[in-house]
Formats: C-alpha cells, structure tokens, sequence
C-alpha cells in the first residue's frame, strides 16, 4: 500500500469527500455519491487486479533472456515513500517536519510529524498518510463529522458579530476561510473499580418548647462500599493540545455515534495521528479515576448537618482503553495588536458532531479603549445635567 492515499471516485477518478449531510462520499466532478461499503469494495477490487497485473509482470521478467534484463537499481516509487527533513535545519521546528508527494500530482507535501490526512497545496486534493494510521497508530473508531462546513461558517460568524470588542478582522473573508475540519486524536477510557469511604457524621437537630430551646447531637459512624464502573473517559492524546485544550471545550462527544475506522472519513479533512501513549498516562488516570470514584461515594452519603474525618481507599480492578479520532471544526487567529515575542494564539472551536462552541477571543483594544472614554464622557454629561437641574 502507498503510504499516501486519495480515495478516487469509481466512475470518474476524481477525489472524494465525505460529507457529513447524508454521512456518504461525494464526487465534485460527476456528483456521484458512494457509501463505505461502495468504496471499499471498489478500492479491493482495484488492488486485487493491480496485484493480478504485478504477478503477471513478475512472470514475465522471470521468461525474459539474460542479457535483456535491467540490473540497475530499480528507482524508488516517490508516491510510496516518506522522509525527514534532514536538510533544513536552521530551526527546532523543521526537526518534526515531514515531506510526503502527491500522488495526483507529484507535488511535494509538507507535513507535521503527527498530520495523518490533509490537502495538497497545489492541487487542492485531498490525501490520506496512510503509514500514520495504520499497525499501532490504526484507530479503533472514528466519530465522523455531522456537520457540513457551510453551517460551521455560519455558526462562526453569528458567533463572533455578537462579541462588541473583537478584532473585526477576526471573522473577515480571509479568516472565515481558514475554518477547517480537523479529527483530533483521543484515548477513551473505561473503568472498573472497588473500594470502600468511611467517615463520621453528626445530625443536629433544634426545637423549642415555650421559653426554652433544645438541641439535639445524633453521632454516627458511616461506611460506604462498592463496586464501581466508569466509562467514556476522554483524554487527550495530542501533545500539542495540552496546553490548549480546545477539544474538552466542546465536550461531550455522542460517542455512541462512533464508526469503525475507515480511511476514507478522512477525505477532505484534516487528521492528526497521537503522539501520546497510554503508559504516559497512567498515573494521571489513576488520580483522575480513583477521583471520580470517591466523589460517587461521598454522593451516597445525605441527610446529615456535618461529615467529617473522611476516609476512603479505591483500587482499579480492570481497565481498557481505545484510540479514536473525534471531529472538530477550527479556525486560530493570531492578533496583530499583540507586539510580543509570543504572541497567544485564540481560537474558535466548534464539535464537528453536536455543534457546541467555544473560543478564546482577542479584544481590541482600540474599541474597548473609546467604548469606555464614551461612557465615562455620557456620565460626566448626566452629572453634569442632574447637578444644573437641582
């Protein structure tokens, strides 16, 4: 398999998308449609004859005399074969750049070293890096996007026109343009856990009888023990995404939507393959689970004026983890205004499946600046008027 792929209409070899209206593939060309099934019973097909076609060409290299055959090196397929950048090296940021070609093409692609799927840059098709999604990096199931772009775009737009104190290049044309589909990388985890919460409560009661009031102390001991299961943790598995954690904005995912990973709801969207593994993980889903575990059963426990001396002891009995790609749509901003070195980058977000928002907004300045210089100048006139009056 070529390690980058274009998922090809059947009738007239041109690129498919998937569209998250209908959840099928669409041809741009002859507006032809395909379901997974369709496209994966015509790309077997496909390779099944092209592997009849190399064993014939086999065959027949054996049959041929001697002196005819070529014995130089053979050249190397360029649409098979990715590489490091090793000749740039003038920043940190090349060391995890990637070069990839077209296979429409031939273009090169310049990729991150976590990119899975993208377009290319000259021919707008788009291509499927099929070594980052495959053996350990394979998903084990995707949530395709329910969302087509041009109801992201508006979203957008009624989303960021209602901010007073925005940029307004923000939501311009060229920035509108930049909103794109990405499949972020993501642990979903599932757990069973047992322990037990023990801890002392006092219920305090008052009532009064004529002239005199009584207080009333009931002392107990509590204990609480059980077994619980948690499932559907998210945890992000994109290095990059730590420190902005723009997914878990957007949560919750309908998970349950999930399809088993196909290549081909990639196409025409961006992905990302994870560069965190579970192991790194561990500890942090130890606390976070024996966390969630305790707060269950502190919630058995009602009915009392004061709990105290709280103690309790969880261990995971079992655990299970799956790699899955979950859909969002994305535009980033970087405000001119901001004279820094680092300049923070801001965000909309929105889930590709429920179309929940979310963003980190820029201010401009300028505005907010003459917006208070108006106020403060209409509050002098209204004191300035009141005072006159009386």
């Amino acid at each position: 398999m070529s390690d980058v792929i274009i998922h090809k209409c059947p009738n007239c070899d041109g690129p498919l998308l998937f569209d998250p209206k209908d959840q099928n593939f669409h041809c741009e060309y002859c507006l032809s449609r395909f379901s997974v099934t369709d496209i994966e019973k015509f790309e077997a097909k496909k390779a099944e004859k092209k592997q009849d076609t190399l064993a014939k060409d086999s065959s027949s290299s054996i049959d041929a005399p001697v002196e005819n055959l070529n014995l130089e090196p053979p050249e190397r397929n360029s649409t098979s074969e990715h590489y490091a950048t090793d000749t740039h090296k003038e920043s940190d940021d090349d060391a995890y750049m990637e070069l990839f070609n077209c296979p429409s093409c031939g273009a090169e692609i310049v990729t991150e070293a976590t990119t899975a799927a993208t377009y290319c840059y000259y021919c707008h098709n788009p291509v499927v890096l099929a070594g980052r999604i495959s053996g350990e990096f394979l998903p084990e199931s995707i949530l395709p996007f329910a969302i087509e772009k041009e109801e992201a775009i508006d979203s957008f737009l009624n989303w960021a026109q209602k901010k007073k104190f925005i940029p307004k290049d923000f939501f311009d044309k060229s920035q509108v343009e930049k909103l794109t589909g990405v499949y972020f990388p993501y642990w979903i985890v599932d757990a069973d856990l047992s322990g037990d919460l023990s801890a002392n409560a006092n219920s305090i009661s008052v009532w009064r009888v004529g002239d005199y009031e009584y207080t009333q102390t009931k002392k107990f001991k509590l204990y609480r023990k059980g077994k619980i299961s948690l499932t559907a943790l998210v945890k992000n598995a994109l290095k990059k995404n730590a420190k902005v954690k723009m997914v878990e904005s957007v949560q919750p995912f309908p998970l349950e939507q999930s399809q088993p990973f196909h290549s081909q709801f990639l196409a025409g969207f961006q992905a990302e393959k994870r560069d965190i593994e579970i192991s790194e993980l561990n500890q942090e889903l130890s606390s976070e689970l024996k966390g969630y575990g305790n707060d269950l059963l502190e919630d058995t426990i009602s009915g009392y004026s004061t709990v105290y001396n709280k103690q309790s002891h969880l261990q995971i009995d079992k655990q299970q983890q799956r790699y899955v790609l979950l859909p969002v749509w994305l535009v980033t901003y970087n405000n001119q205004q901001d004279a820094s070195e680092n300049p923070k980058p801001y965000y909309y977000v929105m889930n590709g499946a429920t179309g929940k928002v979310s963003g980190k907004l820029p201010i401009n300045t300028f505005k907010l600046t003459l917006f208070s210089l108006s106020m403060g100048i209409l509050a002098l006139i209204a004191v300035l008027i009141g005072g006159y009056f009386i």
